[in-house]
This record gives C-alpha cells, sequence and structure tokens, in this order.
C-alpha cells in the first residue's frame, strides 16, 4: 500500500492545490490526513471542498478544527490564531461547519500498522518538540509507525533498543525503514510550514517496500499572501508564509 501522509493545510489553497497536482502523488492508495483542515489562512471553503472530494482518506481533526467546528473555545489559542479562528467560523458555510464538527478525533489506528495523531498518541493537543515528548508519545502507540503533525516541523523519531534519535527532514530524501525499529514521523505542514523554508512538504508510506519519501515543493505563496491581506487578517500569517517561520 502507498499511503499519503499530510497535515496541516491552514486554509491555504493555492499550497493545497499545488500540492493536489504533484506528480509524486499519483497512484496514492490511500490519503492520511493528520488534522488542522483550516485557520490561520484565507480559504477555509475552498479547502474544506478540495478535501472532501478526496477517495480514500483516512483523516483525525487538528485544534484549530475544533475551535473553528464551534467544539472547544479558543480560548488556548494566541489572539493572532484568536482572531483567524473567528474570522473562519463567519466565512465557513454550515456544510462545512457539519463536515469538521464530525473529523475523527485522534489517534487512530488505520489497516492495524499505522496510527494517526495531531499532536501526540496520548493528547491530540499535545506538541511533540523533543526527545522527551516523543519518548512519551511512544508508550502510547501500539503500532511500529506512527504520523503526527501540530509542530508544522518534519522530523523523524526512531525508537531502537530503549534509545531514541531523531532524523530532521529538510530536502526530498527516502528513507528505508528497519524492522526492530519504530517510528514516529512529522511529515510537516501544507499551508504554513514552520522550520525556515518555505516549501511545504509531505510524505508517501510504502508498506510493502517499507520506505517513507519526504517530498517538498514550492507554490504560489504571493497569492495567499495578498488574499490574507485583502480579507484584513493579521499580517504575520502573510509574511511567515515568505520565510517559513
Amino acid at each position: 500500500m502507498k499511503y499519503l501522509v499530510f497535515s496541516d493545510i491552514h486554509s491555504n489553497l493555492e499550497a493545497f492545490d499545488k500540492f493536489l497536482s504533484h506528480k509524486k502523488i499519483k497512484n496514492i492508495d490511500s490519503y492520511l490526513f493528520l488534522g488542522d483542515l483550516v485557520g490561520y489562512g484565507p480559504n477555509p471553503n475552498d479547502v474544506i471542498d478540495r478535501f472532501r472530494g478526496l477517495k480514500k482518506t483516512y483523516s483525525i481533526r487538528g485544534n484549530h478544527d475544533k475551535v473553528i467546528a464551534d467544539l472547544e473555545s479558543a480560548s488556548l489559542f494566541n489572539p493572532v490564531a484568536s482572531f483567524s479562528a473567528e474570522w473562519s467560523k463567519v466565512k465557513l458555510n454550515s456544510d462545512n461547519q457539519d463536515f469538521l464538527k464530525n473529523l475523527k478525533k485522534g489517534p487512530s489506528v488505520v489497516d492495524h500498522c499505522i496510527t494517526l495523531c495531531h499532536g501526540s498518541t496520548f493528547d491530540e493537543d499535545y506538541y511533540v518538540f523533543s526527545i522527551f515528548e516523543a519518548a512519551e508519545s511512544f508508550k502510547f502507540m501500539e503500532t511500529s509507525i506512527g504520523f503526527f503533525g501540530h509542530t508544522h516541523f518534519p522530523i523523524m523519531y526512531l525508537l531502537r533498543n530503549d534509545k531514541i534519535d531523531t532524523v530532521p527532514l529538510t530536502t526530498n530524501t527516502r528513507i528505508k525503514l528497519d524492522p526492530n525499529t519504530r517510528y514516529l514521523i512529522n511529515p510537516g505542514s501544507i499551508g504554513q510550514p514552520r522550520d525556515k523554508n518555505p516549501d511545504p512538504s509531505f510524505i508517501i508510506f510504502d508498506s510493502q517496500k517499507k520506505e517513507i519519501n519526504f517530498i517538498r515543493f514550492s507554490y504560489d505563496y504571493k497569492t495567499t499572501q495578498e488574499r490574507i491581506r485583502e480579507f484584513g487578517l493579521p499580517e504575520i500569517l502573510a509574511s511567515r508564509l515568505e520565510s517559513g517561520v
């Protein structure tokens, strides 16, 4: 099986459209989405509409999805995130609002071999930024491989012989997986990369070959910036797309 793993679109239509047209995603068996369709960006309805058109998709919700679906308060958000969430609530049509409300809570196990989570395997909102948080997540993961999002930072954690190592994912690369190692992998973000690289990223996981293919691509972020400014969203949401922070 070939799984396409992606996360954190955040209402960025230009990035999502470029992703959907990427030649590398042809002949995919299933899409694995790790949460946050919306928030921050200027096109929540268009992004959800595109996403709903995908076939064979396994998905879980993100924290912005919850807040914008009115399932949770924005009280824990910073002012920029809170403003964009309230703006998105107003813009969403009722069908897409209902769609967000029905997104599955993570973690979720796919095909008995893959764990999907937005934050961590024990808390859907918990950030995994270090070996310490990864170690806690491994304790609650029943599969040999897991994928998570939320941080917008592509990285791979490896657990072997009770020791955890990290492999930063920066450029296009293929990595063969070791059957004696457990993995927790973040594919990065489609709509708002934060590892000082503005190029979105995703992963193709081939379960038969036991390998992952990490892929980055460029897109027309200037059009997204123009729309953010046109709709009166906070300036930082436009400027950060250019610097990847």
